[in-house]
């Protein structure tokens, strides 16, 4: 017996209607064997009584017996066929999560190797075999295990998915391009892979892009990040060098001096982690899509792929990087407060320190010019833009809302919502002057109450020798020298905006703990004429470094 199975094919003990092993194998009259549970409930179903091989037909239901030698010969192909099954289990691979297990598999589940489109059921490696080697099974479609091969079928008409519908963009069968989608655009599922697959190039480069986009603003916040301590050491070093020069009333300035400064460089270090993390979490996610983009483009299954593009096609959320940058912490007067306690001792040390602050801003001058479509009427400006004085005489101009009305006053062309900037101005000759900066929005028209509550940060002269800062209520202002030439510093996130006699080396007067939302511009009153006494002109004039 042994010896005669081994002459008889695997497809010869399957039955052609459950395509499994013989279950109590009967043979009709025809000669052909099949399950007697098969081919009974098969005629139950289909009248008159038809051979389902060759499609002979019996006028009456012939009576069934089981056929021994098939039966004896099914067993013992069953019993090899669980021996080999056995000893091939131990060689295979038991599947793991996220991998498809096998449907037949009883108990363990093993790693399936192929899906059949035709069966719906994954099978491993033994149960793999009989499509691989019997000539009904063979005709079966096989395609790389899938969790869900009813995916592939129509749920409408029970038919493969084989076609794609590019008016609607979905998966169809054959039936669905006769009814549903019967003057639709329709294509093979690989013709329209291609064009697929080469969207899917473009998401991955532009995701590539991403990605180096990434790359560069971590080398720039790094690279600001180093800046800013480099400036910090600076201060630090100069801060120390003061207080060196003290004795034991200053060292306790000099500890609340370093204390600023390293907390404002921890402030920028920390804001610089946190958008390094945030970067670094995008490159990881980008890095993600990324090789699912290039797992999918080497996917032969066609229809995963269209199913798994919507879900692909929209980026994950990113930030725009573009305006995001670490800006240095502004150190300006850090020092000069420290020392304040000490004024009079440190005299000769904060004459140094304020020429170097002069130095630093200075390098942050900006080109101003004059916009006439805001100067008040009574002014007359140079053509070049860069000079203002009052005329006295009324001229005949349009009241634009940009225009002041009643003060003489006017605004320059150029406006700023970031950074730092610098202008100087010559009041050299002059007995009454206002300058400063004033938000966007500020009121011109009529009296002007000029306060940073009202959006002017100013300080001016007046009667000759009276200074103030207009701070609301105004500060009075206690000058050693009058200066000739006033410099005018903003750094606008650090709210801090400074007035320096750029002569002297000295600092006037700073607004600090400003909070701007809005466009600043450079604010100038050349005040009245007051019959020749004020006709000096406030002159804009180029920024000449301190040495």
């Amino acid at each position: 017996m042994s010896a005669a199975s081994c002459l008889l094919t695997e497809d010869q003990f399957l039955c052609s209607i459950c395509l499994h092993v013989f279950t109590d194998p009967v043979t009709i009259p025809c000669g052909h064997n099949f399950c007697k549970t098969c081919i009974t409930e098969h005629w139950n179903i289909n009248v008159p009584c038809q051979c389902p091989d060759c499609k002979q037909v019996f006028n009456t239901q012939p009576e069934l017996w089981v056929n021994t030698f098939i039966s004896e010969m099914a067993a013992q192909f069953r019993q090899s066929a669980q021996q080999k099954a056995s000893s091939s289990r131990s060689e295979q691979h038991v599947a793991k999560p996220g991998e498809v297990p096998c449907d037949v598999c009883t108990g363990t589940k093993l790693k399936a190797l192929k899906s059949c489109l035709v069966c719906l059921a994954s099978y491993c490696e033994t149960h793999l075999e009989p499509h691989l080697t019997a000539s009904r099974l063979k005709r079966h479609q096989l395609i790389d295990p899938v969790e869900n091969p009813e995916g592939r079928m129509c749920t409408k008409h029970d038919k493969l998915l084989e076609l794609f519908c590019k008016t609607d963009q979905t998966c169809v069968c054959l039936l669905c391009t006769v009814l549903d989608h019967k003057t639709h655009d329709v294509a093979s599922l690989k013709g329209e892979i291609e064009g697929k697959k080469a969207e899917l190039g473009k998401i991955e480069t532009e995701t590539q892009q991403l990605i180096q986009e990434r790359r560069l603003k971590i080398q720039e916040i790094k690279r600001s990040v180093e800046l800013s301590k480099e400036d910090a050491d600076r201060e630090i070093a100069g801060g120390v060098q003061v207080f060196t020069a003290l004795k034991e009333s200053v060292e306790r300035s000099q500890a609340e001096l370093i204390d600023t400064i390293r907390e404002k460089q921890r402030k920028t270090e920390k804001q610089a982690e946190g958008f390094i993390e945030e970067l670094e979490q995008e490159i990881s996610e980008l890095k993600k899509r990324i090789s699912e983009l290039e797992q999918l483009s080497r996917s032969e299954d066609h229809l995963h792929l269209l199913q798994s593009l919507p879900s692909l096609n929209a980026a994950p959320p990113t930030k725009d990087w573009t305006e995001v940058s670490v800006r240095p912490p502004s150190y300006e007067g850090t020092v000069r407060k420290a020392v304040a306690r000490v004024e009079e001792t440190l005299s000769k040390q904060m004459k140094n320190l304020f020429e170097a602050e002069l130095k630093r801003v200075q390098q942050y001058a900006v080109d101003v010019t004059l916009d006439p479509d805001t100067a008040n009427p009574y002014l007359i400006l140079s053509d070049d833009g860069k000079r203002v004085h009052d005329s006295d005489v009324k001229k005949n101009l349009p009241d634009n809302p940009d225009r002041f009305s009643y003060c003489t006053s006017v605004l320059a062309k150029q406006s700023f919502s970031s950074g730092r900037f610098y202008f100087e101005v010559q009041v050299k000759g002059k007995t009454d002057w206002d300058l400063g900066v004033v938000r966007e929005s500020a009121n011109r028209k009529g009296k002007i109450t000029a306060n940073p509550q009202d959006g002017y940060w100013t300080i001016c002269l007046r009667n000759e020798i009276e200074y103030e800062a207009l701070a609301g209520p105004a500060v009075r202002l206690s000058l050693k020298s009058q200066p000739e030439t006033v410099g005018v510093f903003v750094d606008y996130e650090e709210g801090l905006v400074s007035f320096y006699d750029a002569d002297a080396a000295a600092l006037i007067y700073s607004f600090t703990g400003c909070c701007f939302t809005e466009k600043l511009y450079p604010y100038f009153g050349p005040s009245l004429n007051y019959g020749g006494k004020n006709s000096a002109p406030l002159i804009i004039s180029p920024v000449s470094h301190s040495e």
